[in-house]
């Protein structure tokens, strides 16, 4: 299926979770802040939240810094 991550088409496995998007995309390690058709998804939540076909997501990575 098609979802838009960062304004950019990607095809993803069906009934794919947030979580196995991270992975997917190397953001495991990092600290990220994930936002799905315009709704924060919190980390304890990726591993069972289900994305869907031309779901709209964006990924924010915390840069350190001051």
């Amino acid at each position: 299926m098609i979802v838009i991550v960062n304004g950019k088409q990607l095809e993803i496995d069906k009934a794919s979770t947030a979580e196995k998007l991270i992975n997917q995309l190397n953001y495991q390690d990092q600290r990220i802040a994930l936002e799905v058709n315009e709704m924060i998804i919190p980390k304890s939540k990726h591993g069972e939240f289900t994305l869907n076909e031309n779901d709209q997501i964006e990924i924010i990575k915390a840069v350190g810094g001051g």
